[in-house]
């Protein structure tokens, strides 16, 4: 089973957590392969996808 959980994060959450600035998540997220949720106009990340990545990637 995957880590994290359904809880949906900011891309400013989600900068903190790779240590990069909120811009590059903007800007990178789809060339990581990081899947986005739209709410409204608003971009969110699923916890669970943003573990997958960084076990995928640096596991």
């Amino acid at each position: 089973m995957q880590g994290g959980s359904n809880q949906l994060l900011t891309p400013e959450e989600v900068a903190q957590w790779l240590k990069v600035s909120e811009n590059t998540v903007k800007n990178k997220y789809r060339t990581w392969g990081i899947k986005a949720q739209k709410v409204g106009r608003l971009l969110r990340f699923r916890e669970r996808d943003i573990v997958a990545y960084l076990e995928d990637h640096y596991g």
